[in-house]
C-alpha cells in the first residue's frame, strides 16, 4: 500500500498516511474516546472505520465522495492517538488525507460558502470582529436561522469585548528569566482579548520578557485541519521570519493554535521550506508547559477557597501530550481545589469549526461535557483554548447554569492580582 500511495498519488506524506493505516490492528481501545461514535454509535464514524475508509480511498478502492461524510464527521481531536495501544498516529493520517481529498471533492454550494466564510473572516481579527458585530444585531432573528446559521450566532458572547491592542514588548519584572516570543492567535483577539492581556501578566511577574511580533500573523490550524493546505502554508510562511531568532520559546495559549504550529514539519514535509518549518515547530510550546519548566513564583492564597473544573482541551492533552502542566500550575495556587470532570478525554465539541459545520453532533457534545463539569460541584471551569472556552459557556448558558470559564493564565492572573493590589 505505501507504494501504491507513493506512486499513485504523489502524497509527501505518504509514508506517514501508510504507517498509521499499517499499524492500525483494529482493536477497538479508540472507541470509547471517539466523541464521534459515542454519539453516533456507528463503526464508519469511529477512528478505526475511517481508518478503513481512507485506506480504501487512497488504494483506489473507494471514491472521496463515498468516504467524505464519515471523513468529514471527524472532529479531529486526536483521543484515538492517545488511546491506542499501537501507536497509531491517526493525526498523521487524517490531516494529509483531508488535503488529498478536498482537491478531488466537488462539494454541495453551501459547503464551499461556508468554508469561504470560515477562511476569509476568522484568520483576520478586524474582518472576524466586523463579522461578530453584524452577527450580534442578528441575534433576534435567531429563530429564523436554523442549522448553521443558528450555530454561528448560539455561540457569539452576550457582549463583545473590546479590542486591547498587545505592546510590542512586555518587559519582565525584576530580574530577567527568559526572553519568548507569543502568538496572539486570531479568533481570541476578539472573543477574548484578555486572555493575551493575563498571559502577558504572568509571564512578567515570573521574569519573562515577551516580544509580540507585529509580523505575525494566523498560524493556519483551521485551514490545515480543514483540509485546505495551500492556505496553511501561505499563513505559515508570515510566520517563519516573524518570530525572532533571541528567544527562549514561541509560546501559545490557545491549545489550537500551538497544536497547528507544531504540524508545520509534516505540513512541509518535501518541500524545500521543510527545515524552516520543523525550526519553528520545535520552538513552540503551550505557556503552561513553559511556566512549569521554568518554575512558577509562588501565587498569593485566593481570598476565598474556589472550586475549579479543570478542563483539558484536546489540541493540548491529545494533540500535544500536555496534561500535567497546567494542573501543576492551578494546583501551585493556595486555596483552589481542582477537580476532574468524568470522560475528560471526550472532546467539548468545539474542535476548531466544528461547532459550526457539524452542530448537530456539536451541540450534544457540549451538553454533555457542560453537565460533567456542572456534575463535580465547581464554581468556576479552567481550560487552555478559546474555543473550548467558548463552547462551553454556551452550552452552561443553554443549561441555565452559567459558571465563569477562564483560561488557565486567567486564573493565575488573578492569584497574582492580590500581589499588585497591595504594591499600589
Amino acid at each position: 500500500m505505501l507504494h501504491q500511495i507513493k506512486v499513485d498519488q504523489h502524497e509527501p506524506q505518504a509514508e506517514e498516511m501508510a504507517a498509521a493505516i499499517e499499524q492500525c490492528i483494529h482493536c477497538g481501545f479508540c472507541l470509547p474516546t471517539c466523541p464521534t461514535y459515542s454519539v453516533l454509535g456507528e463503526e464508519m464514524d469511529s477512528p478505526r472505520g475511517r481508518i478503513f475508509l481512507m485506506k480504501e480511498v487512497l488504494e483506489g478502492n473507494m471514491e472521496v465522495e463515498e468516504a467524505a461524510p464519515f471523513i468529514d464527521c471527524c472532529v479531529g481531536c486526536d483521543a484515538c492517538v492517545t488511546s491506542c495501544p499501537s501507536g497509531v498516529r491517526y493525526d498523521e493520517l487524517i490531516v494529509p488525507y483531508r488535503a488529498h481529498a478536498e482537491e478531488r471533492l466537488e462539494r454541495d454550494w453551501r459547503d464551499r460558502l461556508l468554508r469561504r466564510l470560515i477562511a476569509e473572516t476568522l484568520p483576520y481579527p478586524r474582518r472576524f470582529r466586523v463579522a461578530a458585530r453584524l452577527g450580534r444585531l442578528a441575534r433576534p432573528l435567531r429563530r429564523l436561522a436554523p442549522g448553521r446559521a443558528g450555530a454561528m450566532l448560539d455561540l457569539l458572547p452576550a457582549t463583545l469585548p473590546e479590542a486591547r491592542p498587545l505592546p510590542e514588548l512586555q518587559p519582565a519584572e525584576g530580574q530577567r528569566r527568559a526572553r519568548v516570543a507569543l502568538l496572539a492567535g486570531c479568533a481570541q483577539q476578539v472573543l477574548a482579548p484578555e486572555i493575551n492581556s493575563a498571559t502577558l501578566r504572568v509571564l512578567a511577574r515570573n521574569g519573562v520578557e515577551v516580544v509580540v511580533p507585529r509580523e505575525q500573523g494566523c498560524c493556519g490550524a483551521l485551514d490545515l485541519h480543514g483540509g485546505r493546505s495551500a492556505r496553511a502554508k501561505a499563513h505559515a510562511r508570515r510566520n517563519f521570519g516573524a518570530f525572532p531568532d533571541d528567544v527562549d520559546a514561541v509560546v501559545t495559549n490557545a491549545a489550537g493554535c500551538g497544536s497547528g504550529m507544531r504540524e508545520y514539519g509534516l505540513l512541509f514535509k518535501g518541500s524545500d521550506e521543510e527545515a524552516q518549518a520543523r525550526e519553528l515547530a520545535e520552538r513552540t510550546v503551550d505557556v503552561s508547559v513553559f511556566l512549569d519548566a521554568l518554575g512558577l513564583k509562588p501565587p498569593p492564597p485566593l481570598s476565598e477557597p474556589l472550586e475549579l473544573a479543570y478542563q483539558d482541551a484536546c489540541h493540548l492533552a491529545h494533540a500535544q501530550g500536555v496534561r500535567s502542566a497546567p494542573r501543576a500550575l492551578l494546583d501551585a495556587i493556595p486555596n483552589v481545589n481542582l477537580l476532574e470532570p468524568d470522560d475528560w478525554q471526550l472532546c467539548c465539541g468545539s474542535a476548531g469549526t466544528y461547532n459550526i459545520e457539524k452542530p448537530d453532533v456539536a451541540e450534544e457534545l457540549g451538553r454533555r461535557k457542560a453537565e460533567a463539569l456542572l456534575a463535580t460541584g465547581a464554581e468556576a471551569v479552567a481550560t487552555g483554548n478559546v474555543g473550548c472556552l467558548t463552547q462551553i459557556e454556551a452550552h452552561l448558558r443553554a443549561l441555565d447554569r452559567e459558571l465563569p470559564v477562564m483560561h488557565t493564565l486567567q486564573v493565575l492572573d488573578r492569584a497574582y492580582e492580590r500581589d499588585r493590589a497591595a504594591s499600589r
